[in-house]
């Protein structure tokens, strides 16, 4: 009787354990299904995703949605499927072409066999805001050339300080839009004074939303910088706290471009890690001499304390094309006097960018090692259709198109290194994500476009 009792004990412990992984590895598995950024304004609906645009592909028939760090495959037929893009126009699956990577999607889908399928698809529009409210980027340029201190002016920065941190407009304060009841006191007490608010461009609705509490509050003069951050950054360089640059910036470790524009001679004697020589003497001929490729680049330019020279220097990137420059405040007195850490001796010429590689993506240098000799312990994957692979496909390859990978997992192994790939890098990358969702964990993708010839041989290209 005794081991009776005991058998069941055991078999009850042994079920409750197993019911309590399995509750755990559910939890673990879950993903979001709305950003959280979107949910200042919507809650999560069954059968609804939003998130931002990442790309496309109509071979396949699958959309790639990001929403926060998740990544989300939803297939679509391209006549079926209604869309209604930003400007209004509505249409079948043709408009995505016209879709911009990272805009605001909801997706509204049916869900069948743990396949989802979109039926509807609509681009965030434009904010609506009247036109009396709508202040512009020359309007806000020559308040900001007047200082804070000269004039009525007040401007604000709606977005969440994350995003404040990592640059913002001169004289900008953050007064983000999800804590605005609780931070009120950073208004001014004059209800006739103009204050602007601005937060993440057309589509954002932060700003506005800000202005109408601003307006409840009884403020009288109030303005929405509509276009915001996306506008002011082609033109005009934003600033961030040397604080800020180490705890957005370089602690998380995203690429960058920083220059030091102080004398060589005195930048040797303490500067900022990474930094290039770029003095402000020779900024005119510097930039011409800048071989990025990526205009965008995010470019950190700081003195010796806060002066001119920075600034100089980033007027003179901005000249040159670059769009994404930012001041650090302070300059490297403001680092120093932080105690973050200093390096000494000489600087680097050469300014580089190389942007952050995708989650998942593989060294290019890596891929074209297995094209040549695959290891047994490696499995290529073209996910091209059929008819695309006859005009030419690596011979150490497996054609298994993206869309046929979840009906053919016998043919591809666990125990294996699986790398996808196709001629652009987006169908791979998806397939990537596909297998991911499926179980396998050693999986990787080549982010890049490929041409491939029929004797085997290819070229490929990393743009």
């Amino acid at each position: 009787m005794k081991m009776i009792i005991c058998s069941v004990l055991t078999t009850v412990v042994l079920s409750l354990v197993v019911s309590t992984v399995f509750a755990a590895e559910s939890v673990a598995v879950a993903r979001p299904t709305i950003a959280k950024i979107c949910t200042n304004c919507h809650k999560a609906e069954a059968g609804t995703l939003r998130g931002t645009f990442d790309s496309v592909a109509f071979k396949s028939k699958t959309i790639q949605i990001k929403i926060d760090d998740s990544i989300e495959l939803v297939k679509f037929d391209e006549d079926d499927i209604k869309v209604v893009n930003g400007a209004g126009k509505a249409g079948d699956g043709e408009l995505l072409r016209g879709t911009k990577k990272g805009h605001e999607l909801k997706v509204v889908f049916v869900e069948e066999n743990g396949v989802k399928t979109a039926v509807k698809v609509f681009e965030k529009p434009p904010v609506k805001v009247t036109p009396d409210m709508v202040i512009t980027t020359g309007e806000i340029e020559k308040l900001v050339a007047g200082g804070p201190d000269k004039g009525s002016s007040y401007l604000f920065d709606s977005r969440p300080l994350p995003r404040f941190k990592e640059g913002a407009i001169v004289t900008a304060v953050s007064l983000p839009y999800p804590t605005f009841d609780t931070q009120v006191d950073k208004l001014p007490a004059d209800k006739n004074a103009l204050i602007i608010f601005y937060c993440s461009g057309p589509t954002c609705n932060m700003s506005p939303g800000s202005a109408d509490k601003a307006k409840k509050l009884g403020y009288r003069n109030v303005k929405v910088y509509i276009d915001g951050m996306p506008a002011w950054s082609k033109k005009n360089f934003s600033v961030l706290s040397a604080a800020s640059l180490k705890e957005a910036w370089l602690d998380k470790n995203i690429p960058l471009v920083l220059l030091d524009t102080r004398l060589e001679k005195t930048a040797a004697k303490g500067f900022i890690k990474g930094a290039v020589a770029f003095p402000v003497a020779q900024a005119a001929k510097m930039v011409k001499k800048l071989t990025l490729k990526q205009k965008n680049a995010p470019i950190f330019v700081y003195d010796a304390a806060g002066g001119t020279e920075a600034e100089t220097v980033a007027r003179e990137l901005i000249k040159g094309g670059y769009e994404n420059i930012k001041v650090v405040t302070g300059g490297f007195a403001a680092w120093k006097g932080a105690t973050f850490a200093v390096e000494t001796g000489k600087l680097s010429h050469t300014a580089t960018y190389t942007p952050a590689p995708r989650p998942g993506e593989i060294k290019l240098a890596e891929f074209e090692a297995y094209a040549a000799n695959l290891p047994d312990n490696v499995m290529i994957i073209d996910v091209r259709n059929v008819d695309e692979v006859k005009s030419g496909m690596l011979k150490t390859a497996r054609v298994i198109p993206a869309e046929e990978i979840k009906n053919r997992l016998a043919e591809i192994p666990k125990d294996k290194l699986i790398v996808t790939q196709c001629s652009t890098g987006i169908r791979a990358e998806m397939a990537y994500h596909a297998l991911r969702e499926l179980g396998y964990t050693n999986v990787k993708f080549v982010n890049a476009k490929i041409e491939f010839e029929k004797n085997g041989s290819y070229k490929i290209n990393k743009e």
